[in-house]
């Protein structure tokens, strides 16, 4: 069985909270406020490369599956 390490995952979370959307209509505006349309449009239209895009992809599976509440905590810090 793999070990699943939490610490990654924390950290996505933790970006998810903090980063800044560098681009678009939605540019300046913490990433997981970001509305659950804009990303259904990027899962349509293809998620950006690299980091960012792998976020998004993140955020998208988050939202689409009711776990916003994963982000509270992290906002209450």
């Amino acid at each position: 069985m793999e070990e699943i390490d939490f610490s990654k995952q924390n950290e996505f979370l933790v970006q998810l909270t903090t980063m800044k959307m560098p681009f678009g209509k939605y540019k300046g505006q913490i990433l997981c406020n970001l509305p659950e349309p804009y990303l259904v449009w990027f899962k349509q239209k293809g998620f950006p490369a690299g980091k960012l895009g792998m976020l998004l992809e993140t955020l998208y599976e988050i939202k689409l599956n009711g776990l916003e509440y994963l982000f509270k905590a992290i906002k209450n810090q």
